[in-house]
């Protein structure tokens, strides 16, 4: 078995690159293998069950055609200033311009074309004005709200464009290994992903790895044994705020979504908003250690009484330790202990009180967690001390912007841990130091979300054509 080029994830990078192939009507043999399923056939049990069951071998949240993206809100951020550090490869003006060029081939799949963030400009000014008083910076980003049942049906069309293009698409695959010899990928080792059996080479003559934030752990594995230059890369570990819609309405209809940028005292560490979302739900998906991590997302149609957003605390390390994805794991793995499994949720005025958070106290709250199994308990119990600061003190900055978002009824579900990649040392044509392997997406420490993970899949599918 020998391809053109073996394309190992089917997340955005992956489904791009090939897509871009496609479009160029080369006569090339492009394989792509997925762990998960087709986007047709993912099925979170939790809609009946109420409860998360821990679906094995791995979970539809996170795993099958798409990605995370087809079960994510769907958010496209429009701006070369959102979603990671491929400008800095690429430059400023070539990210933008692909920006523009990746968005419209969404919109040719039947996006929604209203861009939200675009008008309001007095608005917008007047919260920026308060986000300056409080020492935050308000990024300016317009959005393309996909939604989370409109971006499947999007994906799934996608998918069978791919498929009736002659793109193969192994599913249920697991890839273990990349096979390099003479300092060169030639292809890779697969098995099937349920019963990790069935092992095949499956060569090519170009591998890209477009593993996903999923595919963190694995890919720095690949990265020690086969020499594939990387450095570490920065930890954000956080928690995802629930509140009330009447508290956000004022920056949801201006903004839709407010991305603002901290550093609060006395640490200074990044903080940040990420992934808000107006009437929305919050989520949790599970990783292959059996992580319980928290999320959110969004639908078009469907609405809740809440907004949640994620607060993230940016960590790097250096000398003697600088294994970022270890270090969140382990504060995942203490906050799940204190959930026996499950997330947690506390009130932020139980918090500042110094006391856990009852079942009986969440159900007289204003604020109903749509997150119906969460478990109410003692975040800060497993939080490191300098996390936990960092995300207080920013909650009470973002008050001062959104009256009101400091309320003691407010909730703080944890863990939402966004595991990135090592940065994997790219040329400007993605390719790392061992020739004809190239790394795209969130996967390579580059990109982080939908937009900049689909441009990076563009660019590479040019210069696969070429």
């Amino acid at each position: 078995m020998k391809y053109d080029v073996v394309i190992v994830g089917a997340g955005p990078a992956g489904i791009f690159t090939a897509l871009e192939m496609v479009k160029n009507k080369l006569d090339k043999k492009i394989l792509i293998i997925e762990q998960g399923s087709p986007i047709d056939r993912r099925r979170c049990p939790k809609e009946k069950a109420k409860e998360c069951v821990s679906c094995k071998p791995y979970c539809h949240i996170t795993t099958g055609f798409s990605g995370a993206g087809a079960f994510s809100d769907g958010k496209l951020s429009l701006s070369h200033e959102v979603g990671g550090d491929l400008p800095q490869l690429i430059g400023s003006d070539i990210a933008q311009k692909y920006i523009q060029y990746t968005d419209q081939i969404y919109l040719d799949f039947g996006a929604d074309p209203k861009v939200e963030g675009l008008d309001n400009t007095e608005k917008v000014k007047e919260i920026r004005r308060k986000a300056i008083e409080a020492g935050l910076k308000l990024v300016d980003c317009p959005i393309r709200h996909l939604g989370t049942e409109k971006a499947q049906e999007i994906y799934l069309k996608i998918q069978r464009h791919l498929l009736d293009s002659g793109v193969e698409i192994r599913f249920h695959t697991a890839v273990t290994d990349i096979v390099v010899e003479d300092g060169a990928a030639k292809g890779v080792i697969a098995v099937d992903a349920g019963s990790k059996k069935n092992e095949n080479i499956i060569y090519g003559e170009r591998i890209v790895v477009a593993a996903g934030r999923k595919g963190a752990d694995w890919l720095k594995t690949m990265c020690e044994k086969h020499g594939i230059a990387h450095h570490a890369g920065t930890v954000d570990i956080g928690v995802r705020v629930e509140i009330r819609n009447e508290i956000m309405e004022k920056v949801n209809n201006v903004l839709y979504e407010s991305k603002l940028i901290g550093y609060p005292a006395p640490f200074k560490n990044k903080v940040r908003t990420f992934c808000q979302n107006p009437g929305g739900f919050v989520s949790q998906e599970n990783y292959d250690n059996n992580l319980a991590i928290v999320n959110g997302h969004s639908y078009k149609e469907r609405k809740s009484d809440n907004t949640n957003l994620a607060i993230l605390s940016s960590h790097n390390f250096s000398e003697p330790f600088n294994q970022p994805i270890e270090y969140g794991k382990k504060v995942a793995e203490l906050v799940n202990m204190l959930g026996n499994g499950r997330i947690l949720v506390q009130r932020y005025g139980d918090i500042l009180d110094g006391k856990r958070t009852w079942q009986e106290e969440l159900d007289q709250s204003n604020v109903k967690p749509t997150l119906p199994d969460a478990v109410a308990g003692d975040l800060t119990s497993a939080m490191p001390y300098r996390t936990m600061m960092n995300i207080l003190n920013f909650i009470e900055a973002m008050n001062i912007v959104v009256p009101g978002f400091a309320s003691r009824e407010t909730l703080l579900y944890g863990p939402e841990i966004k595991f990135y990649s090592n940065r994997i040392n790219l040329d400007k044509n993605f390719e790392t130091n061992i020739k004809g392997l190239y790394c795209l997406g969130d996967s390579s420490g580059w990109t982080r979300g939908l937009m900049m993970a689909s441009v990076m899949g563009v660019l590479m599918g040019k210069h696969l054509s070429e």
